[in-house]
C-alpha cells in the first residue's frame, strides 16, 4: 500500500469512532422518534439558526455546521419552512439571496427537542464519563478535525 503502516491502534480508534458516534446518534434519534418529534438534522438546524438571531443565517453558512452537501440542506430548509419553523427572508444586501430565521413555532420546537436531547446528553456522556474525561475527549476529537 504505497509503503504506509497503519497501526492497529489507529484502525481500532477510527472503528471505535465511527462505531460509537453512529450508536449514539442512533439512540438519540430513537428518543426524538419515540417523543414523536423530529431528527437530530431539524435540531441542529433550528438551533444553527436560532442562534443566529433575528437577522437568520444564508443556507450556504449552515452547510459546514450541519454537516450535510447543499442539496440535502436546502431540502431540510424546504422542510422546516412547510413546517412552519422557519421563514425565508429576503436579503437586503442581495435580492437574489434570503436568510433562514426561526419562528416562534421553530423555538418551541426546538425547545421540547432540547429536553429530550438534554437527557440523552445527559445519559449517555455526562453520566459515563466524567468531567476531565468528557474535556479530555473534546480535546482528541478536536485534534481530528
Amino acid at each position: 500500500m504505497l509503503g504506509m503502516s497503519i497501526d492497529n491502534e489507529t484502525t481500532q480508534a477510527w472503528q471505535s469512532l465511527h462505531i460509537t458516534s453512529r450508536t449514539l446518534i442512533e439512540q438519540v434519534e430513537a428518543a426524538f422518534k419515540k417523543a414523536d418529534l423530529p431528527s437530530l438534522s431539524w435540531y441542529d438546524a433550528l438551533w444553527e439558526i436560532e442562534k443566529a438571531g433575528e437577522d437568520g443565517i444564508r443556507p450556504n453558512a449552515l452547510i459546514p455546521q450541519l454537516l450535510l452537501p447543499q442539496y440535502q440542506t436546502s431540502r431540510l430548509l424546504d422542510r422546516l419552512v412547510n413546517a412552519d419553523l422557519i421563514d425565508r427572508v429576503v436579503c437586503d444586501e442581495d435580492r437574489r439571496g434570503c436568510r433562514a430565521v426561526i419562528t416562534p413555532k421553530g423555538k418551541d420546537m426546538r425547545a421540547r427537542m432540547w429536553v429530550i436531547y438534554e437527557k440523552c446528553l445527559d445519559e449517555l456522556m455526562q453520566k459515563k464519563l466524567g468531567k476531565d474525561e468528557r474535556a479530555t475527549l473534546a480535546q482528541l476529537l478536536n485534534k481530528l478535525r
